[in-house]
């Protein structure tokens, strides 16, 4: 599992080093083009994704990305264990430039996640877990920092990091408020009249709840299964994952449709 943790780590911060590059220059307009599902791509989408699979080939591991075309069912439901990508997680925030996306890497088998990492370029801090392994956040980190998967657990922090007192905490998506996740917000104010609520973009909702930051992430609109098989691994070795909205039966991955049902991670 360290092995597969050593690489996933190595290829997101890669990823994330050519994605600040074109992000910090203020003379590029991101060679932006829109795909058939109306979602923005841009030339930091390919640079990261063509850094982090010519990584993880070296697993031998086939690769289910959101920017490459993918295999036919078919043939991935003969898939035992299979790389999970979004090699950049909140293009529309890239866009704005608000800092608010992410590098997203899972390794699941049998449709269970058991391996993520997360990467946040702007920020620097990396989001990491694996089963039998823990959970672990560590900030002002980039490639140039790593030596070794030994070295960074011993330099990171356990998550969960926070359990300071504070009002209970929703964290949901910036760009994808539906009114169904609205009826579920006002239902926690009954429980919690204080209750606060925080915005943000990509896979960095989950990483919240997982540090202690927020208490649940409830998402009742489309999210796609590389939007989330990262985060719900580290979820899964600290103990908690993504479930359906009956909040027991955990999601499922390489799924024929990759689109993902609703979903709640609760602490």
């Amino acid at each position: 599992m360290k092995i597969y943790l050593d690489l996933a780590v190595k290829a997101a911060l890669l990823a994330g080093e050519e994605i600040i590059k074109i992000y910090n220059d203020e003379n590029s307009d991101f060679n932006i083009e829109i795909k058939a599902d109306n979602s923005p791509l841009t030339i930091a989408d390919k640079m990261s994704n063509e850094v982090i699979c010519k990584e993880l080939n070296t697993s031998c591991l086939p690769i289910l990305s959101e920017e490459i075309k993918n295999n036919p069912y078919s043939e991935r439901k003969e898939w035992d264990s299979l790389w999970i990508v979004d090699p950049l997680d909140g293009t529309k925030e890239f866009i704005k430039r608000n800092g608010e996306f992410t590098v997203n890497i899972a390794l699941v088998k049998n449709g269970t996640p058991i391996l993520g990492v997360i990467y946040i370029p702007v920020k620097k801090t990396l989001y990491f877990g694996a089963k039998s392994e823990g959970a672990y956040k560590i900030e002002d980190f980039t490639i140039e920092n790593y030596n070794g998967i030994g070295p960074l657990i011993k330099a990171s922090m356990t998550m969960p990091c926070y359990q300071q007192e504070r009002e209970f905490r929703v964290v949901a998506s910036r760009s994808h408020l539906s009114p169904e996740t609205e009826e579920f917000i006002n239902k926690k104010k009954e429980q919690f009249p204080n209750l606060e609520m925080v915005s943000v973009g990509s896979s960095i909702k989950i990483c919240l709840v997982c540090e202690g930051s927020a208490d649940v992430y409830p998402r009742f609109a489309p999210t796609m299964e590389w939007d989330t098989a990262a985060g719900d691994a580290i979820a899964r070795s600290m103990g908690i994952c993504c479930t359906l909205t009956d909040e027991s039966t955990p999601l499922k991955y390489n799924k024929e449709n990759l689109l993902n049902p609703w979903f709640i991670i609760e602490k």
